[in-house]
């Protein structure tokens, strides 16, 4: 097996992810093995490691009668081999010689000769008892703190749609600069009722209609809610806290805003300027700790779209359920509080404040906003019309916020879990 094989960039992707807990887009985007594969090849390699990272529960359940021990310490790598096979036997439908033989061999190519053996024997088992199909994959698929979790938050049947949404494949958001309707035909799209573009996922977006020359960038259609919220910004000076990756600072910039975009890691502001550079905007670029930044003046409006677990992004970087904890919400709850405490003060009276979080937990969003206003910051609650938000009307909670659910837009395609609350500085 040559190095430039789809499997084992798979396998190499799955143990980052795993074994050395980085994020899977970063995992992505360092493969070097990846980038020189051919664009066939590096689809397979994405779709492998994204169908373990999805089906993960499922996976481990089937591999686990099969092994005399678990795999631990320098074994532990063994199992992202066995995850493959089992994956491509059972749900990419590789037919059972291949599935065997290509795992046997990417054991061999990645130093992992010696657990040939090991590998060979549990996928022919495997093979040949096969597997009870799963009566409720998405419970399967969640680990126990996450599912008891959004029980209490949303009940269960609400619960196990959000976890069967995170199962599919999630189609592709584009936001555009200036009327998406001229551009839903050539980039072969569906114009969402909130303004975005959805296609269907795959492919190179740098080879799309409109790309190089920056009329749009990729965006979930609920990611781009939280900037239209804050109305006509037209010459209003706008700080945007925590803004990398960028998306909300384009479209402020796009909507005529003096935006000045905050955020503590230089490495992804750099790479929010050359998103703005493709597209043809500005915005003054400032690398800060949000907590501390003190500005020379205050702003008319304040976006913070805050750090949070992102659990309302599973469905598009699954390795979030593999790699946050109970612990990473009651963290990251404290860093958004101070962030809230702070964005206070940079905002003018009269100012609106939107705060945002892609997550799907409470102490993240609707309890860091009651926690804010109980401490007697001067907010007041503006809330979401209907109108603002049109498809996603009962996405409006009884307290005005936003609460948007990956089940939303089943029929479309689901939907990105955020929260959103609008403020207006008293």
């Amino acid at each position: 097996m040559k190095r430039n094989d789809p499997r084992i960039a798979a396998f190499e992707l799955l143990t980052a992810v795993f074994q050395k807990r980085r994020r899977f887009d970063e995992a992505l985007a360092a493969q070097n093995d990846l980038a020189a594969l051919e664009p066939r090849d590096r689809a397979l390699a994405r779709l492998l490691a994204l169908t373990v990272l999805r089906r993960t529960g499922e996976l481990d359940a089937m591999i686990a009668p099969l092994l005399r021990k678990p795999l631990r310490g320098k074994a532990a790598p063994i199992q992202n081999l066995l995850r493959l096979g089992a994956a491509q036997l059972v749900f990419l439908e590789t037919p059972a010689h291949a599935a065997v033989s290509t795992m046997v061999d990417t054991a061999a190519a990645t130093k992992n000769g010696p657990y040939k053996k090991l590998v060979n024997a549990v996928l022919r088992r495997l093979t040949r008892e096969g597997t009870t199909p799963e009566t409720d994959p998405g419970r399967r698929n969640t680990p126990d703190w996450l599912w008891d979790s959004w029980v209490r938050a949303y009940g269960p049947d609400q619960a196990a749609a959000i976890a069967e949404a995170h199962l599919i494949e999630p189609p592709l958001d584009i936001t555009v600069k200036t009327d998406p309707e001229t551009w839903a035909e050539p980039l072969e799209a569906e114009l969402l009722p909130t303004g975005s573009l959805r296609r269907t996922a795959g492919g190179d977006i740098r080879g799309l209609p409109g790309f190089a020359e920056g009329a749009w960038w990729v965006q979930d259609a609920a990611a781009a809610i939280p900037a239209r919220l804050l109305g006509d910004v037209s010459d209003q000076t706008v700080f945007d806290l925590c803004a990398a990756p960028g998306g909300k600072t384009a479209q402020l910039a796009e909507a005529g805003a003096k935006v000045q975009a905050v955020d503590s890691d230089e490495s992804r502001l750099q790479r929010v300027d050359e998103n703005l550079s493709r597209l043809g905007l500005n915005a003054q670029l400032v690398t800060a700790d949000a907590t501390q930044w003190s500005p020379p003046q205050t702003a008319d409006a304040v976006l913070l779209d805050a750090p949070c677990t992102a659990t309302g992004t599973i469905r598009r970087r699954p390795d979030i359920a593999r790699q946050r904890t109970a612990d990473d919400v009651t963290r990251l709850a404290k860093l958004q509080a101070a962030l809230l405490s702070h964005a206070a003060t940079l905002l003018r009276p009269g100012g609106l404040l939107v705060y945002a979080t892609c997550s799907l937990q409470p102490e993240e969003g609707p309890e860091r906003i009651a926690a804010l206003r109980e401490e007697g910051a001067p907010f007041e609650i503006v809330p979401v019309r209907p109108e603002e938000v049109p498809g996603l009307e009962a996405a409006i909670t009884p307290e005005g916020t936003l609460r948007t659910l990956p089940s939303l837009w089943a029929d479309r395609g689901g939907l990105d879990g955020f929260f959103v609350a609008r403020l207006r500085r008293t």
